[in-house]
């Protein structure tokens, strides 16, 4: 009975104008209007999953999403949302649009048209969501790679560091690590080897991760995936850097073994025991303290040149020799008494020269003392 008084409606009103006509198949295409809305909300939710599980892909490797994509994402999730409350009130509006036998046309027209309007929006939001680019890198130049002239002041350390790349041009070498006791400068050579390692085209990645002694895994596998997500087929260094126990590169997510050649780990470490047995490294170097020039050397970079004048320098050189050759130590002590007066300067090797309690293992008590300072 009503497709008959609409049919009836449709054709008067077509032969009246083409505005009136279209006015009225809102009514006459009422119920597949509300069909076609519901089937591209359906499709739009599909597509908004899709994106968010591309986007959050792209945030957990460090990239910052596009402007355009988040503004869609607001959109599309919105117009859903409207579209499907609107679908669904679309029942009971229904039943209020009768009145007797004859239906309310006058609000089956408003609601379809508006079911148009939101279907309209919908397939647009369709056609605009094909993005040539989701993300974009905002990782900035690692700050590793950049220049550090620490190593080369030591000939010591030039030394070393030479050897730790000629390991790692060895194709039969995967795995290789850096041994020494707490603030011996392991962390500067690393650093080094992955800048030298980057400049000489080594490599086309290179990867820096601080494990340390309670080691955060989600925070490791973050730091290698951000930088991995994308670089397969490349040749990797990943730099573990402070190794206490055995790790699981797996786990972490490092590609390692005889299946990925292509990627190389240097692992730096206080116990010689931790590299060679637990972590299976193929090559060791063991970083010892520095000579007593290169300390010294060190030492009047950090406190400055007027510790070479005639009432300072004996004491100055002998808090340096107290330091025990650790760059931490001198680093820390020469800071902590630059352009202090001669009186700060002998207190302080008093309390160097004083006899240390601490037991802990791997770490000289120089570096403590220092610390104290």
């Amino acid at each position: 009975m009503v497709e008959i008084i609409v049919s009836v409606v449709i054709e008067v009103a077509k032969c009246l104008a083409p505005s009136i006509e279209r006015q009225f198949s809102y009514v006459r295409d009422y119920t597949r209007n509300f069909k076609n809305l519901n089937n591209q909300v359906e499709k739009l939710e599909g597509e908004i999953v899709s994106m968010e599980n591309v986007v959050n892909d792209a945030e957990r490797k460090g990239e910052e999403i596009e402007q355009n994509v988040q503004n869609w994402l607001a959109s599309a999730n919105k117009a859903t949302v409207e579209g499907k409350k609107f679908v669904g009130d679309e029942a009971t509006e229904n039943k209020h649009s009768f009145k007797g036998c004859c239906p309310n046309l006058k609000m089956r027209r408003r609601l379809s048209k508006e079911a148009v309007r939101q279907l309209d929006a919908i397939v647009k939001l369709r056609e605009d969501g094909r993005f040539e680019r989701i993300s974009h890198s905002i990782i900035p130049e690692d700050t590793l790679l950049m220049s550090n002239k620490g190593c080369e002041d030591f000939e010591s350390r030039m030394s070393t560091l030479n050897d730790i790349l000629g390991a790692l041009r060895n194709p039969d070498i995967n795995m290789l690590g850096i041994c020494g006791m707490g603030g011996i400068g392991k962390t500067m050579l690393a650093k080094e080897v992955a800048r030298k390692a980057k400049n000489d085209k080594l490599f086309d990645l290179v990867v820096f991760s601080e494990v340390s002694q309670s080691p955060d895994i989600r925070k490791i596998q973050g730091e290698i995936a951000d930088k991995l997500g994308l670089t397969f087929q490349k040749r990797i260094l990943v730099i573990l850097d402070n190794i206490w126990e055995y790790l699981d590169l797996q786990v972490v997510g490092i590609p390692h073994g005889d299946g990925d050649k292509g990627c190389k780990v240097l692992l730096t470490a206080r116990s010689l025991e931790v590299l060679s047995r637990k972590m299976d490294s193929q090559q060791n170097f063991v970083v010892g303290a520095l000579a007593e020039e290169e300390a010294w050397s060190l030492f009047k970079k950090m406190a400055g040149d007027y510790v070479e004048g005639s009432e300072l320098k004996c004491v100055a050189r002998d808090v340096a020799k107290e330091c025990a050759g650790l760059p931490v130590s001198i680093v820390a002590v020469a800071r902590a008494l630059r352009s202090a007066s001669i009186f700060k300067w002998k207190d302080s090797l008093k309390q160097l020269r004083r006899p240390s309690s601490t037991n802990f293992k791997h770490i000289q008590p120089a570096a403590y003392k220092a610390i104290e300072l």
